[in-house]
Protein backbone atom coordinates (compact mmCIF):
# COMPACT_ATOMS: atom_id res chain seq x y z
CA UNK A 1 0.00 0.00 0.00
CA UNK A 2 2.81 2.42 0.87
CA UNK A 3 4.53 1.73 -2.45
CA UNK A 4 1.37 2.77 -4.30
CA UNK A 5 1.18 6.01 -2.32
CA UNK A 6 4.83 6.68 -3.01
CA UNK A 7 4.30 6.18 -6.73
CA UNK A 8 1.40 8.63 -6.59
CA UNK A 9 3.43 11.30 -4.81
CA UNK A 10 6.42 10.93 -7.10
CA UNK A 11 4.18 11.00 -10.14
CA UNK A 12 2.28 14.11 -9.06
CA UNK A 13 5.44 15.98 -7.92
CA UNK A 14 7.24 15.25 -11.18
CA UNK A 15 4.18 16.33 -13.13
CA UNK A 16 3.94 19.68 -11.32
CA UNK A 17 7.66 20.48 -11.62
CA UNK A 18 7.75 19.52 -15.28
CA UNK A 19 4.69 21.61 -16.03
CA UNK A 20 6.02 24.75 -14.30
CA UNK A 21 9.42 24.66 -16.00
CA UNK A 22 7.80 23.71 -19.30
CA UNK A 23 5.61 26.85 -19.36
CA UNK A 24 8.61 29.13 -18.86
CA UNK A 25 11.34 27.78 -21.14
CA UNK A 26 10.01 25.54 -23.91
CA UNK A 27 9.24 26.62 -27.46
CA UNK A 28 6.08 25.54 -29.31
CA UNK A 29 7.67 22.50 -31.01
CA UNK A 30 9.46 21.47 -27.84
CA UNK A 31 6.19 21.61 -25.94
CA UNK A 32 4.51 19.22 -28.33
CA UNK A 33 7.39 16.77 -28.11
CA UNK A 34 7.61 17.12 -24.32
CA UNK A 35 3.88 16.43 -23.90
CA UNK A 36 4.27 13.29 -25.95
CA UNK A 37 7.20 12.17 -23.75
CA UNK A 38 5.26 12.85 -20.53
CA UNK A 39 2.21 10.89 -21.71
CA UNK A 40 4.43 8.06 -22.90
CA UNK A 41 6.15 7.99 -19.48
CA UNK A 42 2.80 7.83 -17.72
CA UNK A 43 1.84 4.84 -19.85
CA UNK A 44 5.01 3.04 -18.78
CA UNK A 45 4.16 3.50 -15.09
CA UNK A 46 1.65 0.66 -15.51
CA UNK A 47 -1.83 0.25 -14.21
CA UNK A 48 -0.97 1.42 -10.68
CA UNK A 49 0.17 4.85 -11.76
CA UNK A 50 -2.61 5.18 -14.29
CA UNK A 51 -5.13 4.34 -11.60
CA UNK A 52 -3.92 7.29 -9.53
CA UNK A 53 -4.60 9.74 -12.34
CA UNK A 54 -8.35 10.06 -11.75
CA UNK A 55 -10.62 13.04 -12.32
CA UNK A 56 -10.43 15.56 -9.46
CA UNK A 57 -12.85 18.44 -9.10
CA UNK A 58 -10.30 20.80 -7.55
CA UNK A 59 -7.14 20.05 -9.49
CA UNK A 60 -8.35 18.30 -12.65
CA UNK A 61 -6.49 15.58 -14.49
CA UNK A 62 -3.02 15.93 -15.91
CA UNK A 63 -4.38 16.21 -19.44
CA UNK A 64 -6.89 18.87 -18.37
CA UNK A 65 -4.14 20.95 -16.70
CA UNK A 66 -1.94 20.61 -19.76
CA UNK A 67 -4.58 21.97 -22.08
CA UNK A 68 -5.92 24.63 -19.73
CA UNK A 69 -2.47 26.00 -18.87
CA UNK A 70 -1.05 25.99 -22.36
CA UNK A 71 -4.00 26.34 -24.74
CA UNK A 72 -2.96 29.84 -25.73
CA UNK A 73 0.61 28.77 -26.50
CA UNK A 74 -0.24 25.59 -28.36
CA UNK A 75 -3.61 26.49 -29.92
CA UNK A 76 -6.79 24.53 -30.59
CA UNK A 77 -5.15 22.58 -33.39
CA UNK A 78 -2.87 20.67 -31.01
CA UNK A 79 -2.49 17.01 -31.99
CA UNK A 80 0.00 14.29 -31.31
CA UNK A 81 2.11 13.23 -34.31
CA UNK A 82 0.32 9.90 -34.78
CA UNK A 83 -3.09 11.68 -34.66
CA UNK A 84 -2.06 13.91 -37.55
CA UNK A 85 -1.10 10.97 -39.76
CA UNK A 86 -4.27 9.07 -38.89
CA UNK A 87 -6.47 12.06 -39.71
CA UNK A 88 -4.61 12.65 -42.96
CA UNK A 89 -5.12 9.04 -44.01
CA UNK A 90 -8.80 9.22 -43.06
CA UNK A 91 -9.34 12.34 -45.18
CA UNK A 92 -7.62 10.74 -48.19
CA UNK A 93 -9.74 7.58 -47.80
CA UNK A 94 -12.94 9.60 -47.53
CA UNK A 95 -12.14 11.56 -50.69
CA UNK A 96 -10.99 8.62 -52.81
CA UNK A 97 -13.61 6.12 -51.57
CA UNK A 98 -16.49 7.19 -53.88
CA UNK A 99 -14.16 7.40 -56.90
CA UNK A 100 -12.61 3.96 -56.35
CA UNK A 101 -15.92 2.23 -55.52
CA UNK A 102 -17.71 3.90 -58.44
CA UNK A 103 -14.97 2.88 -60.86
CA UNK A 104 -15.04 -0.70 -59.55
CA UNK A 105 -18.84 -0.83 -59.94
CA UNK A 106 -18.75 0.49 -63.53
CA UNK A 107 -15.90 -1.82 -64.60
CA UNK A 108 -17.52 -4.95 -63.12
CA UNK A 109 -20.92 -4.08 -64.63
CA UNK A 110 -19.52 -3.39 -68.11
CA UNK A 111 -17.19 -6.37 -68.08
CA UNK A 112 -19.87 -8.91 -67.11
CA UNK A 113 -22.20 -7.90 -69.95
CA UNK A 114 -19.36 -7.95 -72.47
CA UNK A 115 -18.07 -11.34 -71.29
CA UNK A 116 -21.57 -12.88 -71.39
CA UNK A 117 -21.90 -11.59 -74.94
CA UNK A 118 -18.55 -13.18 -75.81
CA UNK A 119 -19.61 -16.57 -74.38
CA UNK A 120 -23.04 -16.60 -76.02
CA UNK A 121 -22.23 -15.01 -79.38
CA UNK A 122 -18.51 -15.21 -80.14
CA UNK A 123 -18.27 -18.83 -78.94
CA UNK A 124 -21.80 -19.50 -80.23
CA UNK A 125 -22.68 -21.26 -76.98
CA UNK A 126 -26.36 -22.27 -77.24
CA UNK A 127 -26.93 -23.26 -73.61
CA UNK A 128 -27.86 -20.11 -71.73
CA UNK A 129 -29.45 -22.01 -68.83
CA UNK A 130 -26.30 -24.09 -68.32
CA UNK A 131 -24.21 -20.91 -68.32
CA UNK A 132 -26.56 -19.39 -65.73
CA UNK A 133 -26.25 -22.56 -63.61
CA UNK A 134 -22.45 -22.41 -63.72
CA UNK A 135 -22.32 -18.71 -62.84
CA UNK A 136 -24.79 -19.08 -59.95
CA UNK A 137 -22.87 -22.08 -58.63
CA UNK A 138 -19.69 -19.97 -58.56
CA UNK A 139 -21.52 -17.22 -56.65
CA UNK A 140 -22.82 -19.71 -54.06
CA UNK A 141 -19.38 -21.21 -53.47
CA UNK A 142 -17.65 -17.83 -53.12
CA UNK A 143 -20.30 -16.35 -50.78
CA UNK A 144 -20.33 -19.53 -48.67
CA UNK A 145 -16.52 -19.43 -48.30
CA UNK A 146 -16.57 -15.73 -47.39
CA UNK A 147 -19.34 -16.39 -44.88
CA UNK A 148 -17.38 -19.21 -43.22
CA UNK A 149 -14.29 -16.99 -43.04
CA UNK A 150 -16.32 -14.22 -41.42
CA UNK A 151 -15.62 -11.76 -44.24
CA UNK A 152 -19.36 -11.25 -44.88
CA UNK A 153 -22.46 -11.74 -42.78
CA UNK A 154 -24.92 -14.31 -44.15
CA UNK A 155 -28.25 -15.35 -42.64
CA UNK A 156 -28.82 -19.06 -41.97
CA UNK A 157 -31.44 -20.52 -44.30
CA UNK A 158 -34.58 -22.19 -43.00
CA UNK A 159 -37.64 -23.71 -44.65
CA UNK A 160 -39.88 -20.83 -43.64
CA UNK A 161 -37.59 -18.34 -45.38
CA UNK A 162 -37.29 -20.57 -48.47
CA UNK A 163 -41.09 -20.87 -48.79
CA UNK A 164 -41.49 -17.09 -48.57
CA UNK A 165 -38.70 -16.51 -51.09
CA UNK A 166 -39.76 -19.10 -53.73
CA UNK A 167 -42.01 -16.73 -55.78
CA UNK A 168 -39.16 -14.21 -55.96
CA UNK A 169 -36.68 -16.88 -56.99
CA UNK A 170 -38.86 -18.30 -59.77
CA UNK A 171 -39.09 -14.81 -61.30
CA UNK A 172 -35.35 -14.36 -60.72
CA UNK A 173 -34.55 -17.51 -62.72
CA UNK A 174 -36.86 -16.42 -65.55
CA UNK A 175 -35.23 -13.00 -65.56
CA UNK A 176 -31.71 -14.46 -65.86
CA UNK A 177 -32.65 -16.98 -68.56
CA UNK A 178 -34.49 -14.42 -70.70
CA UNK A 179 -31.60 -12.00 -70.27
CA UNK A 180 -29.11 -14.63 -71.48
CA UNK A 181 -31.08 -15.41 -74.64
CA UNK A 182 -31.84 -11.78 -75.49
CA UNK A 183 -28.14 -10.94 -75.20
CA UNK A 184 -27.31 -13.80 -77.57
CA UNK A 185 -29.50 -12.48 -80.39
CA UNK A 186 -29.42 -8.67 -79.92
CA UNK A 187 -26.48 -6.27 -79.85
CA UNK A 188 -25.56 -4.80 -76.47
CA UNK A 189 -26.56 -1.22 -77.36
CA UNK A 190 -30.13 -2.25 -78.25
CA UNK A 191 -30.37 -4.48 -75.15
CA UNK A 192 -29.41 -1.44 -73.06
CA UNK A 193 -32.04 0.75 -74.74
CA UNK A 194 -34.79 -1.86 -74.50
CA UNK A 195 -34.00 -2.40 -70.82
CA UNK A 196 -35.32 1.14 -70.29
CA UNK A 197 -38.77 -0.34 -70.80
CA UNK A 198 -38.33 -2.03 -67.42
CA UNK A 199 -38.52 1.40 -65.76
CA UNK A 200 -41.87 2.07 -67.42
CA UNK A 201 -43.34 -1.29 -66.38
CA UNK A 202 -42.03 -0.83 -62.83
CA UNK A 203 -43.56 2.66 -62.58
CA UNK A 204 -46.93 1.33 -63.78
CA UNK A 205 -46.70 -1.55 -61.31
CA UNK A 206 -45.83 0.82 -58.46
CA UNK A 207 -48.90 2.90 -59.28
CA UNK A 208 -51.34 -0.07 -59.17
CA UNK A 209 -49.68 -2.09 -56.39
CA UNK A 210 -48.28 0.58 -54.06
CA UNK A 211 -50.31 3.61 -55.25
CA UNK A 212 -47.09 5.49 -55.87
CA UNK A 213 -47.44 8.50 -58.17
CA UNK A 214 -44.64 9.77 -60.42
CA UNK A 215 -44.04 13.41 -61.32
CA UNK A 216 -44.42 14.86 -64.81
CA UNK A 217 -40.67 14.77 -65.52
CA UNK A 218 -40.58 11.01 -64.92
CA UNK A 219 -43.47 10.36 -67.32
CA UNK A 220 -41.82 12.61 -69.93
CA UNK A 221 -38.59 10.65 -69.66
CA UNK A 222 -40.47 7.35 -69.94
CA UNK A 223 -42.30 8.59 -73.06
CA UNK A 224 -38.89 9.37 -74.57
CA UNK A 225 -37.77 5.84 -73.69
CA UNK A 226 -40.71 4.38 -75.59
CA UNK A 227 -39.88 6.49 -78.66
CA UNK A 228 -36.21 5.43 -78.56
CA UNK A 229 -37.09 1.73 -78.15
CA UNK A 230 -39.59 1.73 -81.04
CA UNK A 231 -37.38 3.78 -83.37
CA UNK A 232 -34.35 1.71 -82.40
CA UNK A 233 -36.13 -1.54 -83.25
CA UNK A 234 -37.36 -0.20 -86.60
CA UNK A 235 -33.91 1.05 -87.63
CA UNK A 236 -31.97 -1.94 -86.22
CA UNK A 237 -30.08 -3.49 -89.16
CA UNK A 238 -29.47 -6.67 -87.15
CA UNK A 239 -33.09 -7.01 -86.00
CA UNK A 240 -33.94 -10.45 -84.64
CA UNK A 241 -37.57 -11.18 -83.69
CA UNK A 242 -36.56 -14.01 -81.34
CA UNK A 243 -34.10 -11.76 -79.51
CA UNK A 244 -36.60 -8.91 -79.16
CA UNK A 245 -39.21 -11.35 -77.80
CA UNK A 246 -36.77 -12.59 -75.17
CA UNK A 247 -35.89 -8.99 -74.24
CA UNK A 248 -39.52 -7.92 -73.85
CA UNK A 249 -40.07 -10.96 -71.62
CA UNK A 250 -36.94 -9.99 -69.67
CA UNK A 251 -38.29 -6.45 -69.08
CA UNK A 252 -41.60 -7.86 -67.78
CA UNK A 253 -39.85 -10.33 -65.46
CA UNK A 254 -37.34 -7.74 -64.20
CA UNK A 255 -40.17 -5.35 -63.28
CA UNK A 256 -42.09 -8.22 -61.66
CA UNK A 257 -38.97 -9.22 -59.70
CA UNK A 258 -38.55 -5.69 -58.35
CA UNK A 259 -42.19 -5.40 -57.31
CA UNK A 260 -42.42 -8.92 -55.83
CA UNK A 261 -39.22 -8.38 -53.88
CA UNK A 262 -40.71 -5.34 -52.20
CA UNK A 263 -43.91 -7.24 -51.41
CA UNK A 264 -42.24 -10.22 -49.70
CA UNK A 265 -39.30 -8.45 -48.09
CA UNK A 266 -41.04 -7.82 -44.76
CA UNK A 267 -42.19 -11.45 -44.53
CA UNK A 268 -38.71 -12.65 -45.46
CA UNK A 269 -37.14 -10.56 -42.69
CA UNK A 270 -39.59 -12.00 -40.17
CA UNK A 271 -38.59 -15.52 -41.26
CA UNK A 272 -34.93 -14.95 -40.28
CA UNK A 273 -33.52 -15.30 -36.77
CA UNK A 274 -32.01 -11.80 -36.74
CA UNK A 275 -35.11 -10.13 -38.21
CA UNK A 276 -33.13 -8.71 -41.14
CA UNK A 277 -31.93 -9.82 -44.58
CA UNK A 278 -28.81 -8.15 -45.99
CA UNK A 279 -27.75 -8.08 -49.63
CA UNK A 280 -25.23 -10.91 -49.30
CA UNK A 281 -27.90 -13.15 -47.81
CA UNK A 282 -30.20 -12.34 -50.73
CA UNK A 283 -27.39 -13.10 -53.21
CA UNK A 284 -26.82 -16.52 -51.62
CA UNK A 285 -30.56 -17.21 -51.31
CA UNK A 286 -31.31 -16.32 -54.94
CA UNK A 287 -28.35 -18.18 -56.43
CA UNK A 288 -28.70 -21.27 -54.23
CA UNK A 289 -32.43 -21.70 -54.85
CA UNK A 290 -31.95 -21.16 -58.58
CA UNK A 291 -29.74 -24.25 -58.93
CA UNK A 292 -32.56 -26.89 -58.68
CA UNK A 293 -34.70 -24.91 -61.15
CA UNK A 294 -31.75 -24.63 -63.55
CA UNK A 295 -31.07 -28.39 -63.40
CA UNK A 296 -34.76 -29.09 -64.04
CA UNK A 297 -34.82 -26.80 -67.11
CA UNK A 298 -31.54 -28.21 -68.45
CA UNK A 299 -33.01 -31.74 -68.54
CA UNK A 300 -36.52 -30.75 -69.67
CA UNK A 301 -35.17 -28.71 -72.61
CA UNK A 302 -32.50 -31.35 -73.41
CA UNK A 303 -29.80 -28.74 -73.02
CA UNK A 304 -27.54 -31.29 -71.34
CA UNK A 305 -27.20 -33.22 -74.63
CA UNK A 306 -25.86 -30.13 -76.36
CA UNK A 307 -23.46 -29.35 -73.49
CA UNK A 308 -21.82 -32.80 -73.46
CA UNK A 309 -21.43 -32.93 -77.27
CA UNK A 310 -20.37 -29.38 -78.18
CA UNK A 311 -16.70 -28.79 -78.86
CA UNK A 312 -16.63 -25.32 -77.31
CA UNK A 313 -16.48 -26.69 -73.75
CA UNK A 314 -13.15 -28.32 -74.63
CA UNK A 315 -11.54 -24.91 -75.04
CA UNK A 316 -9.71 -23.74 -71.88
CA UNK A 317 -10.23 -20.07 -72.78
CA UNK A 318 -14.00 -20.63 -72.88
CA UNK A 319 -13.95 -21.76 -69.26
CA UNK A 320 -11.76 -18.81 -68.30
CA UNK A 321 -14.26 -16.36 -69.81
CA UNK A 322 -17.30 -18.19 -68.36
CA UNK A 323 -15.72 -18.30 -64.89
CA UNK A 324 -14.70 -14.64 -65.08
CA UNK A 325 -18.26 -13.62 -66.03
CA UNK A 326 -19.59 -15.56 -63.02
CA UNK A 327 -17.13 -13.89 -60.66
CA UNK A 328 -17.96 -10.49 -62.13
CA UNK A 329 -21.64 -11.13 -61.52
CA UNK A 330 -20.84 -11.54 -57.84
CA UNK A 331 -18.47 -8.57 -57.98
CA UNK A 332 -21.37 -6.37 -59.11
CA UNK A 333 -23.19 -7.23 -55.86
CA UNK A 334 -20.14 -6.29 -53.76
CA UNK A 335 -19.19 -3.13 -55.68
CA UNK A 336 -22.76 -1.84 -55.90
CA UNK A 337 -23.15 -2.13 -52.11
CA UNK A 338 -19.74 -0.52 -51.60
CA UNK A 339 -20.54 2.36 -53.96
CA UNK A 340 -24.00 2.87 -52.45
CA UNK A 341 -22.43 3.01 -48.97
CA UNK A 342 -19.77 5.52 -50.09
CA UNK A 343 -22.23 7.85 -51.87
CA UNK A 344 -26.00 7.42 -51.67
CA UNK A 345 -29.06 6.33 -53.69
CA UNK A 346 -29.09 9.52 -55.81
CA UNK A 347 -25.48 9.26 -57.03
CA UNK A 348 -25.78 5.48 -57.40
CA UNK A 349 -28.85 5.80 -59.63
CA UNK A 350 -27.30 8.51 -61.81
CA UNK A 351 -24.00 6.63 -62.27
CA UNK A 352 -25.96 3.48 -63.15
CA UNK A 353 -27.68 5.40 -65.96
CA UNK A 354 -24.46 7.00 -67.17
CA UNK A 355 -22.79 3.59 -67.13
CA UNK A 356 -25.00 2.52 -70.04
CA UNK A 357 -23.11 4.87 -72.35
CA UNK A 358 -19.69 3.12 -72.24
CA UNK A 359 -21.39 -0.31 -72.30
CA UNK A 360 -23.26 0.59 -75.50
CA UNK A 361 -20.20 2.11 -77.18
CA UNK A 362 -18.00 -0.86 -76.23
CA UNK A 363 -20.64 -3.29 -77.50
CA UNK A 364 -20.90 -1.53 -80.86
CA UNK A 365 -17.13 -1.37 -81.35
CA UNK A 366 -16.03 -4.78 -80.07
CA UNK A 367 -18.67 -6.86 -81.86
CA UNK A 368 -18.70 -4.82 -85.11
CA UNK A 369 -22.45 -4.27 -85.11
CA UNK A 370 -23.89 -3.03 -88.44
CA UNK A 371 -25.16 0.44 -87.69
CA UNK A 372 -27.20 3.04 -89.55
CA UNK A 373 -27.35 6.75 -88.75
CA UNK A 374 -31.05 6.63 -87.67
CA UNK A 375 -30.31 3.64 -85.41
CA UNK A 376 -27.34 5.46 -83.90
CA UNK A 377 -29.53 8.48 -83.10
CA UNK A 378 -32.16 6.16 -81.57
CA UNK A 379 -29.54 4.64 -79.29
CA UNK A 380 -28.18 8.04 -78.24
CA UNK A 381 -31.73 9.31 -77.68
CA UNK A 382 -32.48 6.29 -75.50
CA UNK A 383 -29.32 6.80 -73.44
CA UNK A 384 -30.25 10.45 -72.93
CA UNK A 385 -33.77 9.42 -71.89
CA UNK A 386 -32.30 7.01 -69.31
CA UNK A 387 -30.16 9.75 -67.78
CA UNK A 388 -33.13 12.13 -67.79
CA UNK A 389 -35.22 9.48 -66.06
CA UNK A 390 -32.62 9.08 -63.28
CA UNK A 391 -32.51 12.87 -62.81
CA UNK A 392 -36.30 13.08 -62.75
CA UNK A 393 -36.55 10.38 -60.08
CA UNK A 394 -34.20 12.42 -57.88
CA UNK A 395 -36.42 15.52 -57.97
Amino acid sequence: MSSIKLDEVVCRDSEESELSSWNEKATSDEKVNRVYEILNGIHKQGQRSLGSITPNVENGTLTDRLFKGNKAAIGDSFNLPFDRSEKHAHVIGRRSGPLISGTAYCISSCSMILLNKVVLSSYNFNAGISLMFYQNLISCVVVAILGLCGAVSVEKLNWKLIRVWLPVNIIFVGMLVSGMYSLKYINIAMVTILKNMTNILTAIGEYYVFRKHQNQKVWTAMFMMIISAVSGGITDLSFDAKGYTWQILNCILTAAYSLTLRLVMDKAKQATKSGSLNNMSMVLLNNLLSLPFAIFLIFVLNEWEYVITTNVIKLPLFWVVATASGLLGLAISFTSMWFLHQTGPTTYSLVGSLNKVPISIAGLMLFKVPLSVPNMFSILFGLFAGILFARAKMS
